[in-house]
C-alpha cells in the first residue's frame, strides 16, 4: 500500500475528528467507542489509533478544534491594549462567543457535547481539569480588560478587576449553557444582546 501523503493524512485526522462529534454529540461520550467512530469515519480502527492514542485524546481534538478558533477571536478583543474601551470590547467578545455558535453547527455541537455529554470521571477527570484551566486562562484576560477599563476611570469605583473578572466568567459559562438548553434553537436574539449589555453596563463607572 502507497503510503499516504501529509495531506491525506491530515484529510483522514479532520475526518475521524468530525466523525467522533457526530457520534459523541449522537450517544453521549460514555456510549461511544473508537469502533463506532472509525464506522462514521469510514476508515479502519487502526487508522484512528494512528493518530489518536485513545478516547479521550480524541476528545480533546474535537474541543480544540471547535475551540481554538474561538478562542482566537475572543483574545483580539480582550488583548487590545491600546483600545480606547475595554468595557466595549468584552462585550464584543461575549457577544462574538454567541454570535460564532449560532453560525457554526460543528462548534455548537462540539460545546453540548462538553456541557451535556461527557460524564467528567474516571480517565476523563483530566478533560474537565483542562475546561477549568481553559476558563482560568479566560478569567485573567477579563482581568486586564477590566484593569484597563478601571485605569480610564471606565470601570465603577470600588470594582475589583479580579472579582468582576470571575463574576463574567460565571455569567458567562452559565448564559451559554441556558442559551443551549433552551426549547428554541440558539439564536443571538435581541434579549440577548441586551443581556450582554446590561452586564457590561453595570460596571461601568
Amino acid at each position: 500500500m502507497a503510503r499516504k501523503t501529509k495531506a491525506e493524512a491530515e484529510q483522514t485526522r479532520r475526518q475521524i475528528i468530525d466523525a467522533a462529534r457526530k457520534v459523541f454529540h449522537t450517544l453521549g461520550v460514555s456510549r461511544t467507542t473508537l469502533e463506532k467512530i472509525a464506522q462514521e469515519a469510514g476508515v479502519t480502527r487502526g487508522a484512528v489509533y494512528w493518530h489518536f492514542k485513545d478516547k479521550q485524546d480524541l476528545f480533546f481534538a474535537v474541543r480544540e478544534h471547535a475551540t481554538l478558533p474561538l478562542v482566537d477571536q475572543v483574545d483580539e478583543r480582550l488583548l487590545d491594549a491600546g483600545q480606547a474601551d475595554p468595557l466595549a470590547g468584552i462585550e464584543q467578545a461575549l457577544l462574538r462567543i454567541f454570535t460564532v455558535l449560532e453560525g457554526d453547527p460543528s462548534a455548537r455541537e462540539t460545546f453540548e457535547i462538553m456541557i451535556f455529554r461527557c460524564e467528567y470521571v474516571a480517565e476523563f477527570t483530566p478533560v474537565l481539569e483542562r475546561i477549568n484551566g481553559s476558563c482560568d486562562d479566560l478569567a485573567i484576560k477579563l482581568q486586564g480588560a477590566y484593569r484597563r477599563a478601571a485605569e480610564r476611570g471606565l470601570l465603577r469605583p470600588g470594582l475589583d478587576p479580579a472579582l468582576v473578572a470571575q463574576e463574567t466568567v460565571y455569567f458567562l459559562t452559565g448564559a451559554v449553557d441556558r442559551w443551549l438548553a433552551g426549547p428554541e434553537p440558539a439564536r443571538v436574539t435581541p434579549a440577548w444582546r441586551a443581556l450582554i449589555a446590561q452586564h457590561i453596563a453595570l460596571r461601568r463607572a
